[in-house]
């Protein structure tokens, strides 16, 4: 059963909204878009590094998370060690080439061929935006809630009785103090 009273709904009806729609009471929904899969490995690696010819650890952390390559054999922490692994010593970012020898890494800590996580990764559709919704706010969002000049539509500076600045300012003659003369 839903109610609603001046346009808020009530508790029975958000118990009543579907699994899908992400609709909680304490938390906001999160919102994902992924594109489609990925032609090559250089693909998902230009794609992350926005066009530049590296990328550093966080990006690489992001990549091994959004493309699936995390899971339980091959952990967050596993990322970063083979991270620290391939790249060079005084080096804060890895190239394809290492991009390359951490896939195969990867693979291995994972149990599996580079050839089948190469194809989960392109498969995974690359990079993931997350984002939240804000909730509704009885307060805000239901107009029907205003008060005050809110409730008629807000403050005007359109009243009618002035058109502009000039027809509040006294712009005639004035002694040196701004006093007007009579």
């Amino acid at each position: 059963m839903t109610h609603k009273v001046a346009g808020v709904v009530l508790e029975e009806e958000k118990k009543a909204a579907p699994k899908g729609t992400g609709k909680k009471a304490s938390a906001a929904p999160q919102e994902e878009a992924k594109s489609a899969p990925a032609a090559s490995l250089q693909a998902v690696f230009m794609e992350f590094s926005a066009g530049a010819k590296e990328i550093d650890g966080k990006t690489w952390a992001k990549l091994a998370v959004d493309t699936k390559i995390v899971n339980k054999q091959c952990t967050k922490t596993d990322i970063d060690l083979i991270f620290a692994k391939v790249k060079d010593k005084t080096a804060r970012k890895i190239t394809y080439a290492q991009f390359a020898q951490a896939i195969e890494q990867c693979a291995t800590k994972r149990g599996e061929s580079k050839a089948d996580l190469e194809a989960a990764v392109l498969a995974s559709g690359g990079k993931t935006l997350t984002g939240t919704q804000a909730q509704a706010t009885r307060f805000h969002d239901d107009k029907e809630a205003y008060t005050g000049v809110y409730a008629h539509g807000g403050p005007s500076s359109a009243s009618g009785k002035v058109d502009d600045i000039s027809q509040l300012l006294d712009r005639g003659a004035a002694d040196v103090r701004g006093v007007a003369k009579k």
